[in-house]
């Protein structure tokens, strides 16, 4: 298969209030770099979610008449940067939601702790409990009822004077998989109050960004490998890599 691989980004256009980041577009699907405090589908804050944006740039972008098809292929948590996949068609959507649920799109993010783990990589396999209306999941060594199993690898990649930056690779998607599996550990992500990060960030995000996701195109059968770029800041940029 021929390999498609992008590093680097644009933005195109100013419209619905929004500025797009896009990081690869075709006929088939569209892939986003989203920001940390964008919703990826509207919820019950009444905001404009990227989903929005996306449709009302294709709209304008090729003068489409009527409704623009536009499939939510997965989601991130509104305090979550990185790369968010959409399907322009419904071939396509099909295909990836069954990549997704197959385990064939891997997925990679990067995240700011403040506590070098114990180990400097390792598996992670436990057993998560989403509470629904605290809006939180849980993490347990052994099977619960109602718990669904859970496994990242993670890796420690480098370091600054006063946090750790660990690259993880998610195996299964659970509800807020990451932020809970790395607190359980002892190395909750930097800003997020829920899972014990003791201060927040000011803008409001957590450091986690979806850095790269690799998989086989679902239409022209090419290999997808997107690698987006790093939020702003010199706390990103900030780390020797190990």
């Amino acid at each position: 298969c021929q390999t498609v691989f992008i590093t680097v980004f644009f933005f195109v256009g100013n419209f619905v209030r929004n500025r797009m980041n896009i990081l690869y577009e075709d006929n088939h699907i569209i892939i986003v770099n989203k920001t940390n405090n964008e919703i990826v589908q509207v919820d019950k804050t009444g905001d404009t979610s990227l989903e929005d944006s996306l449709k009302a740039y294709i709209k304008e972008k090729y003068q489409k008449p009527g409704n623009v098809f536009l499939g939510v292929t997965h989601r991130l948590d509104r305090p979550v940067s990185g790369i968010v996949v959409f399907a322009k068609t419904s071939k396509a959507l099909t295909r990836l939601n069954e990549m997704f649920r197959n385990g064939e799109v891997q997925k990679t993010y990067w995240a700011i702790v403040k506590d070098r783990p114990k180990q400097e990589a390792a598996t992670l396999e436990q057993y998560i409990v989403r509470n629904e209306k605290q809006n939180k999941s849980y993490a347990y060594d052994k099977e619960r009822p109602n718990s669904k199993k859970a496994i990242l690898r993670y890796k420690l990649i480098g370091h600054s004077q006063n946090y750790h930056l660990l690259e993880v690779d998610l195996q299964t998607g659970r509800h807020h998989q990451i932020r809970c599996q790395l607190a359980k550990m002892g190395c909750p992500i930097k800003g997020d109050l829920k899972y014990g990060s003791p201060r927040s960030n000011p803008d409001g995000s957590i450091c986690l960004h979806a850095r790269r996701v690799t998989f086989v195109h679902p239409v022209s059968k090419e290999v997808i490998d997107i690698t987006a770029p790093l939020p702003s800041g010199n706390l990103w940029n900030g780390f020797d890599m190990e």
